[in-house]
């Protein structure tokens, strides 16, 4: 098994194999506590006006997500775990767009097989990994916003590819590191309102969830499909 370590939107172009596209602040560690509350449906997409269309074109379904962190106008909810921690989301179909985690989905167009990266399910990811004991993983940190490498992310790669070659991982000095760098923003007073200093916990509950969450196509949209592990 060759692991690779990709970064942004050109790892995403360049990831082949099984791929995981990693989003640890916030967008796949919000899909997983979405996905657990079983919608119906959730499907990423990279275009904005896409999600729109979408939302004008089905009155029921559920916008969420961000840009520049905040919530756009006319969404239902930001890409926080806490602002949706306590709602219901049972049979509903939610439309999910955000800066860099749906951007990798969408274009990791020479993955054999997508799912997304975070640490509240990198345990099932591994499971899953081993599983299927592909000739190539590329594990794709999309940073901050695509623009540059974020911390998270990057442990977030390395705690996986470390655990599939059966090495240690120190996560206790990982989550620390990230506390005092790519964090910081979480604990920006001037933030609260769209990035809760609480997300920090919720994206960083190792192992919180047995499942993954693979993309899978239908009709020229993607569509998250949860596989317990």
């Amino acid at each position: 098994m060759e692991i690779r370590i990709l970064h942004l939107l050109e790892g995403a172009k360049q990831a082949q194999g099984l791929t995981v596209v990693i989003d640890v602040f916030r967008a796949f560690s919000l899909a997983c506590y979405l996905a657990d509350k079983n919608p119906l449906d959730i499907i990423p997409v990279s275009d904005i006006d896409l999600a729109y269309k979408l939302k004008s074109d089905h009155p029921d379904y559920i916008l969420i997500g961000e840009r520049g962190e905040r919530v756009p106008e006319g969404f239902d909810y930001g890409n926080s775990p806490t602002h949706i921690l306590n709602q219901d989301f049972f049979k509903k179909t939610i439309i999910h767009t955000t800066s860099a985690g749906t951007q990798g989905l969408v274009n990791a167009i020479g993955a054999d097989n997508c799912i997304t990266g975070s640490f509240v399910n990198a345990d099932a990811i591994i499971r899953y990994i081993n599983n299927e004991n592909p000739e190539i993983v590329s594990l794709v940190c999309m940073g901050y916003s695509m623009i540059h490498p974020s911390e998270e992310d990057t442990f977030c790669a390395e705690y996986i590819k470390a655990k599939l070659e059966g090495k240690d991982f120190n996560y206790v000095q990982a989550k620390e590191i990230i506390r005092n760098t790519s964090a910081i923003r979480l604990f920006n007073p001037e933030n609260q309102d769209f990035s809760p200093s609480s997300d920090f916990d919720l994206c960083l509950d190792l192992g919180k969830f047995s499942f993954v969450l693979k993309a899978e196509k239908e009709n020229n949209l993607l569509h998250l499909k949860k596989i317990e592990v």
